[in-house]
């Protein structure tokens, strides 16, 4: 993917799950990992937090979408769960861990927790048209 379409817009990408007792924590931080880039990662009791603040991080997961052609079940969910300067949407964490973006439109659809992805910015509508935009 080429750096150069992603927009300069500043924002904060946090990332969490659970750190369920029968699963490795650091394969939990691996899963995170595959899916979201450059995430500073936290790993405390039985929760995992990721945070970043560049759109670089979502670069895999803009690509899953453009690639599988998911803009519009994307784009439902983010416009749905748009409040104010904040969206968010859930990935499947056995997905993730191997290397798959899979977007679960409801928590109990990753039968270990998904994880939920929330994007902040005072241009949430911009960052929204860049991962689902068809002009890519």
């Amino acid at each position: 993917m080429d750096k150069l379409n992603i927009p300069n817009i500043s924002c904060k990408i946090s990332a969490y799950c659970q750190v369920n007792s029968s699963e490795d924590p650091q394969k939990v931080e691996r899963a995170i990992s595959n899916v979201l880039s450059n995430m500073d990662i936290y790993i405390k009791d039985d929760s995992l937090k990721a945070t970043s603040e560049t759109l670089e991080s979502l670069l895999y997961i803009h690509k899953t979408i453009h690639s599988h052609n998911t803009q519009k079940v994307y784009g439902r969910n983010l416009k749905r769960n748009l409040t104010d300067d904040s969206t968010w949407f859930y990935l499947n964490k056995q997905a993730a861990f191997v290397d798959i973006a899979t977007l679960c439109e409801n928590a109990d659809e990753s039968p270990l927790g998904p994880i939920k992805i929330i994007l902040q910015s005072k241009h949430i509508e911009n960052i929204i048209d860049w991962l689902i935009s068809s002009s890519q």
